[in-house]
């Protein structure tokens, strides 16, 4: 196990050096390519990729060498090889770049030093393990950073954003150059509830929160409970990070100032005033030049290098030596004639999270025909939108930039530029769902079990204040700490969580409640509550700034998808993944051999 440990870690090493900084991701399953030792597989402009280098890329990687056979096994297969191929184009555009023997040494040296292989011994054996020997690893190392810094000198090259450009950035990514929201308020910290009821009583009465504070908090009474230091007589405005987490969402629901109920956080009991509430608001251009100005620059970078990417692949051609490694890779769509390959299909599938959770679900077999019926099919609309970006740009002039993937972003921004959210939308849809924004009733709970119903009754009507274990105990009845309960998480059994939560039939007694009595196995239940939260409706303006975002969200995805869908319909785009779905099953049948009992059932594939 150790040794698949080091053996990833190697490949893995090299990995992340050849791709540094691009903008297409490779699944790390590199080999060696190095030498042209071994049964030549596959032939990449004149070079040879030998079929022991592909078979230990495809071990490298788990997922990849998890499935050898059917669907799924031909398009690891072919991932694989596209790996092995798109790093021999990388390495032979990168021949240019000098890199020293200091450079290389260096690497290595980290690479043994991070993991603990300083022995020559241990080091020798990792290479092996890995394929590799002394020399044929350091080489790998030096096509690695050749590649590394030729990526490097074609982003220093990319072009220099414009103010057209960055100015387009900053006005499709306000929620980019947002401002925390902020309050100015003040706080009382108590360390009893009673204290806290109290004063929260005396406040809503009128009485004044910086002298109770200055008087009773255990937090900043030096200030009058101010939550930031003062300037000019009025505190400063803080974050929501300032606050306990239970504290700040309360004291931060307040949008239109006020005061919090009681709110528990930790040993303490905190009550905030809320003066005045700081919406989140974008910064002004002026401010958010400079951070607009360096994502610009990123994109301008990406663009770059896809292109130089796009440039080596455009015309190559992979020559198919050992028949046991066939290289297909057809197009699965067109885009103004632009092909677009099926490999790229394969990366966003291994990439995806649905991909992966099915793989845990369902054998290879159940998994393929799902994969080929829906994800496939969603991935190439994707793709087709991705190629058609840069065209949309350049026919409506806009200026943006980057990766076709980041330009399919922006057009879809571009398209929902003008979307707003009005108080009415959010005040229909606050209406219409109201069930989102309850919340349950919680409390911490004990109970006192009894044998006899006429016992927990009296005990109930007993017990006013004081030490509830002392007092049920004594009463002949067992005490059990059930903690934090939430109405509905069944922490509790049916009847007594309907006695505990029937808030209309508590019992008050002393800073607790006593429930109903209930039966529970057998036995007749007091339950005792302390933190007693009740179900509520969440207020609109507690809400109103989440449901404010996820319309927002909501409408601007469909205004975007309505641009995007308009624009294609002037680009002529041509969907191909059926066909080469179907000529990959015909393949992929005619390798597997029959069963000598079924002729025509499938058994597992010659290789």
């Amino acid at each position: 196990m150790k040794k698949q440990v080091i053996v990833r870690v190697l490949l893995g090493v090299l990995a992340l050096l050849l791709v540094a900084g691009l903008v297409v991701q490779f699944t790390p399953a590199i080999g060696s390519l190095s030498g042209s030792s071994g049964t030549p597989a596959l032939k990449v402009a004149g070079q040879t990729i030998t079929a022991q280098q592909l078979d230990n890329a495809r071990q490298a990687n788990q997922l990849l060498s998890s499935v050898r056979t059917g669907l799924l096994g031909d398009d690891f297969e072919t991932v694989v090889a596209d790996q092995l191929v798109t790093q021999t184009l990388l390495q032979q555009a990168a021949a240019d770049q000098k890199v020293s023997r200091a450079d290389v040494n260096a690497e290595v040296t980290k690479t043994r030093e991070s993991n603990n292989l300083t022995d020559n011994k241990a080091w020798t054996d990792a290479l092996r393990n890995a394929g590799f020997s002394d020399s044929s690893y350091r080489e790998q190392v030096r096509n690695s950073l050749a590649v590394q810094r030729k990526a490097k000198a074609i982003q220093d090259a990319a072009p220099k954003p414009t103010e057209a450009q960055i100015r387009m950035y900053y006005d499709l990514n306000p929620q980019t150059f947002q401002s925390d929201a902020r309050i100015v308020g003040r706080e009382i910290v108590v360390d009893t509830k009673a204290k806290a009821d109290q004063l929260l009583a005396q406040l809503k009465k009128g009485a004044d929160f910086a002298a109770l504070a200055s008087a009773n908090s255990l937090e900043n009474k030096d200030r009058g409970g101010a939550l930031a230091a003062l300037e000019n007589g009025k505190p400063k405005p803080v974050a929501q990070v300032a606050l306990p987490q239970e504290v700040g969402v309360a004291a931060f629901a307040l949008t239109s100032g006020g005061l919090t109920d009681v709110i528990k956080s930790g040993e303490r009991y905190y009550i905030v005033k809320v003066e005045q509430f700081l919406a989140p608001s974008t910064k002004p251009y002026s401010e958010a030049k400079a951070s607009a100005t360096d994502a610009v620059a990123n994109q301008l970078k990406n663009q770059a290098v896809e292109a130089w990417i796009d440039s080596l692949r455009q015309n190559v051609k992979v020559e198919v030596v050992d028949p046991a490694w066939p290289y297909n890779d057809p197009a699965v769509a067109t885009v103004n004639g632009q092909k677009i390959p099926y490999t790229e299909v394969l990366a966003a599938m291994l990439n995806n999270q649905q991909f992966a959770a099915l793989l845990q679900q369902a054998s290879p077999d159940q998994a393929a025909p799902l994969v080929n019926s829906f994800l496939k099919p969603s991935i190439v609309q994707s793709l087709i939108q991705q190629y058609a970006a840069p065209i949309i740009v350049k026919a409506q002039k806009l200026p943006l930039v980057g990766s076709r993937g980041e330009l399919l972003s922006g057009l879809t921004a571009y398209g929902a530029r003008d979307v707003k959210v009005s108080d009415a939308d959010v005040q229909a849809y606050y209406k219409a769902h109201q069930k989102e924004f309850q919340t349950q009733a919680s409390a911490t709970v004990s109970t006192a079990s009894f044998k006899d119903k006429q016992q927990a009754l009296a005990f109930r009507q007993a017990f006013k204040s004081g030490d509830f274990t002392k007092a049920a105990s004594k009463a002949g009845g067992t005490v059990a700490e059930r903690g934090a309960v939430t109405q509905g998480d069944s922490k509790l059994t049916g009847a007594l969580e309907t006695a505990v939560f029937a808030t209309d039939r508590l019992q008050p007694a002393g800073e607790g409640s006593l429930s109903d009595v209930a039966q529970e196995n057998g036995r007749y239940v007091v339950a005792y509550l302390t933190d007693l939260v009740r179900a509520s409706v969440k207020p609109l303006a507690e809400v109103q700034s989440t449901i404010q975002s996820q319309l927002l969200a909501q409408k601007q995805q469909t205004a975007g998808q309505a641009y995007l869908t308009a624009q294609l319909k002037t680009i002529k785009t041509q969907d191909l993944l059926s066909s080469v779905l179907a000529a990959q099953a015909k393949r992929v049948a005619a390798q597997t051999p029959s069963s000598p009992s079924s002729p025509s059932a499938p058994s597992t594939p010659a290789k």
